[in-house]
């Protein structure tokens, strides 16, 4: 269901020439966060680095333009990595890495609980 609304909006903006704008889906994100992310990041931790979990204090301290724009910083760091985190893109799409983003933002917001 989603992929034909997502398909008829992106129809609609093509036909009246706007570009389209998708919501991001945290519901989504959890399901991806799951699958691709809780093995070093579960409850919002850092297996590998204790200090750069993604709890919000620590995304302000470590992501460069999270106080700018919370979801951008994050899919920019999901989108090409860094350090000993890899780069998702091309494992996710641009679209799945906006939905973790809202997951992971959702989620650092209510502290992992």
């Amino acid at each position: 269901m989603r992929r034909l609304i997502s398909f008829f909006a992106l129809c609609l903006a093509l036909l009246f020439g706007a570009a389209p704008s998708f919501a991001a889906d945290s519901a989504h994100g959890g399901q991806l966060f799951s699958a691709n992310c809780a093995a070093c990041h579960m409850g919002g931790g850092n297996v590998v680095n204790a200090e750069r979990t993604l709890k919000q204090g620590a995304l302000e301290a470590y992501l460069a333009d999270y106080s700018t724009d919370h979801e951008a910083a994050i899919a920019a760091q999901v989108t090409k990595g860094k350090n000993a985190m890899p780069a998702f893109l091309g494992r996710l799409t641009e679209a799945d890495i906006a939905d973790v983003s809202a997951y992971v933002e959702e989620m650092a917001a209510k502290g992992w609980t």
